[in-house]
C-alpha cells in the first residue's frame, strides 16, 4: 500500500485548466464517464485536481490481482473514519469481486459508514469529493463509490452571541449544516418537518435547505420560494445574506423582509406559525420568510415570560423606537421652528446652552449622530478587549471635548445619546440599522420644515411600509389589513390561553391549541 499528495508543479496545458471561468464549458474529462483502469482512473483525477496539495491520492492493494485508488481532500474529511471504517476492511480483503469480469462488482455492505453513493461519471465523482466524501475506484469497474466522511475542524454549539435571552435556551446554530438541521429536530419530532436540499454557487456549490412544516404551511408560499431559489445564478453563496437579496420582494427597501436568527427556538417557534426557514451551510444564521414589521419589534423573551412582564416590556419598547427615530428632528425642530411650543424655563436653559454655538441645530446635530455612529461601528470591528472600552470612553471624552470647545451644546450631547439608548432596544439587528438609516433623511426634513417635515417623513414611511410584502404577505398584517386574531401579538401579548389561532396570513391549519386549558380560564375565539 502506498499513498501520495498532490503537490508537484502542473504542466502549462494542465495549469491552463485547474480555473475555468463562470459561464464555460467545463473541462472535457468531467462529461466522462469513468474508465476501467487504474492508469485511467490516475490520470482522469490528476487532471481534475491539478495544483491542488490538499487532494490526497492512496494507492490501496485490495488484493494481489485487485487494486483500488483511495482520494478524498484533507482537512475537510474525519481520518479516523477513513482509518478504521474503511482501509482496514479493504486490507482485510472484507470486498470481494471477481477479477475475470469486466466490471466488478463492489459490496459496500462491509464497510462500517451509512451514507454511500455510487457514481459512474467523473462529475459526479468529482462533486462527491469536493463534499467532503472519500472516492473509492477499483481496477476493473466503471462504477466508483463514495463514501461520507465529512469531519475536520468546526466551532460546537455554543451560547447565541447576538441573541441573548434571561430566561429561554442556551444553544445557537454552528457553521455546520447538518449540526443546525439536528436542532431543530430535536425540538420539532414530527414526520411533518420537511428539510429540501439543493446546491447554490457554480463555484462554492454550497448546500442551502429548505425547511417547513408540510401539515401547517401554505403549499402556495413554499411553490413560491422554490421557485426564487432555483432561479438563483451565482458563482457563490458564503451567507445567508447572498440569498436574502436575491429572494426579497422590494430589493430597493431599506426595510429588512426577511428575519435572520441563530436561536433554534426562534427557528422552530416561527416554523409553528406557518412560516418557511432557509439554512446555509457555513452560516450559523438562519433566514426566516415571510415575516411582518411587527416580528422585528418582538424578542424570543417575550415568549417565555408571563404576559404581565412581556407587555410592560414590549410598549417600552415601541416608545424607544419612536424616541431612536423621531427625537433628534423633534429637537431640531423645536429649537429652529417651535420655540413657542416649550416652557419657558426650558427653552431659556435650551437657549443659554446654544448661545456660544456657531452651528444650527441641524449641523449639531447631524455632526454629533455621525460621531455616534463611528464610535459604534470602531466599537463592533475593534477587537472585544479594546473595543467596548474605546466606544464608552471615545463617547465621553468627545461629547466633554466638544461642549467644553462650544462646538455643540450640553441638550444636544443629552438627546443623542437618548437616541442611542433607545437603538439598542430594538431586538433585531437589522430592523435597527432602518431606523438609524432613517434618522438622517427625516432631520434634513425637520431642518427645512420643522414639525411639517416630520409629519411628511412619517406619512412616508406609512405609504411605503402600507405597500411592501414579504412573499406576498402585508408587511403591516394584523393592522393592514386589519386581523382580530393576530392584534393578540403585535403591540400587546395576550396569555398563551388567549393565542389558539396562528397568525391568519402564513398558515393552513388555523388551531394551534385546544380552547379550555385545564386550570386556565376557557379561552374564546375573540376578546
Amino acid at each position: 500500500m502506498a499513498d501520495r499528495t498532490r503537490g508537484k508543479e502542473a504542466s502549462p496545458a494542465t495549469a491552463e485548466k485547474k480555473h475555468i471561468p463562470l459561464g464555460l464549458p467545463s473541462p472535457p474529462i468531467l462529461k466522462q464517464p469513468i474508465g476501467l483502469t487504474h492508469e485511467s482512473h490516475m490520470l482522469a483525477l490528476e487532471d481534475i485536481f491539478s495544483d491542488s496539495s490538499d487532494v490526497v491520492f492512496r494507492n490501496v492493494m485490495i488484493s494481489p490481482e485487485v487494486q483500488g485508488l483511495l482520494v478524498y481532500i484533507e482537512g475537510i474529511v474525519n481520518s479516523a473514519d477513513i482509518q478504521d471504517h474503511m482501509l482496514r476492511p479493504l486490507i482485510r480483503g472484507l470486498i470481494e469481486q471477481r477479477t475475470d469480469e469486466p466490471d466488478v462488482p463492489i459490496d459496500d455492505t462491509r464497510i462500517a459508514l451509512t451514507q454511500v453513493k455510487k457514481v459512474d461519471s467523473w462529475a459526479a465523482a468529482a462533486d462527491g469529493v469536493l463534499e467532503s466524501s472519500a472516492l473509492l475506484l477499483i481496477n476493473g469497474s466503471r462504477e466508483a463509490w463514495l463514501f461520507n466522511v465529512k469531519g475536520g475542524v468546526r466551532r460546537g454549539v455554543e451560547e447565541p452571541q447576538t441573541e441573548s435571552v434571561i430566561r429561554g435556551p442556551r444553544e445557537g446554530f454552528t457553521e455546520t449544516l447538518r449540526v443546525n438541521t439536528a436542532l431543530i429536530r430535536f425540538k420539532l419530532k414530527t414526520s411533518s418537518l420537511k428539510m429540501l436540499s439543493m446546491t447554490i454557487g457554480t463555484e462554492t456549490k454550497t448546500n442551502v435547505v429548505l425547511t417547513y412544516l408540510d401539515d401547517i404551511v401554505d403549499p402556495k408560499l413554499i411553490k413560491d420560494v422554490k421557485k426564487r431559489l432555483n432561479k438563483i445564478k451565482i458563482d457563490g453563496v458564503l451567507e445567508t445574506g447572498y440569498i436574502e437579496e436575491l429572494i426579497e420582494d422590494h430589493p430597493y427597501s431599506p426595510f429588512p423582509q426577511m428575519h435572520y436568527t441563530e436561536r433554534p427556538d426562534t427557528v422552530v417557534g416561527n416554523l409553528l406559525e406557518g412560516r418557511f426557514v432557509i439554512l446555509v451551510d457555513g452560516s450559523p444564521f438562519a433566514l426566516i420568510g415571510p415575516v411582518t414589521m411587527w416580528q422585528m419589534l418582538q424578542a424570543s423573551e417575550d415568549y417565555y415570560e408571563r404576559f404581565f412582564i412581556t407587555n410592560l416590556v414590549r410598549w417600552i419598547r415601541f416608545l424607544f423606537v419612536a424616541i431612536a427615530l423621531f427625537l433628534p428632528a423633534l429637537y431640531i425642530a423645536i429649537t429652529t421652528f417651535h420655540q413657542d411650543m416649550l416652557p419657558t424655563t426650558l427653552i431659556l436653559s435650551i437657549a443659554g446652552a446654544r448661545e456660544a454655538i456657531p452651528f444650527p441645530a441641524l449641523v449639531e446635530a447631524l455632526f454629533m449622530e455621525l460621531s455616534f455612529e463611528a464610535l459604534r461601528e470602531a466599537g463592533i470591528r475593534l477587537p472585544k478587549t479594546v473595543g467596548q472600552a474605546v466606544s464608552i470612553l471615545g463617547a465621553l471624552v468627545i461629547g466633554q471635548a466638544a461642549v467644553q470647545a462650544g462646538i455643540v451644546s450640553a441638550p444636544m450631547v443629552i438627546i443623542v445619546s437618548m437616541t442611542g439608548i433607545a437603538s439598542f432596544t430594538i431586538p433585531r439587528f437589522n430592523f435597527a440599522i432602518t431606523v438609524r438609516l432613517l434618522r438622517f433623511p427625516i432631520m434634513l426634513l425637520a431642518g427645512m420644515l420643522g414639525l411639517y417635515g416630520i409629519v411628511v417623513g412619517l406619512v412616508l414611511i406609512s405609504v411605503h411600509l402600507t405597500q411592501m410584502t414579504s412573499f406576498g404577505v402585508p408587511y403591516l398584517s394584523g393592522l393592514s389589513p386589519y386581523s382580530k386574531t393576530d392584534t393578540k401579538d403585535i403591540v400587546i401579548r395576550a396569555p398563551w390561553w388567549k393565542m389558539i389561532n396562528r397568525p391568519s396570513t402564513v398558515h393552513r391549519d388555523q388551531k394551534r391549541m385546544n380552547e379550555k386549558i385545564n386550570g386556565s380560564p376557557e379561552a374564546e375565539e375573540g376578546w
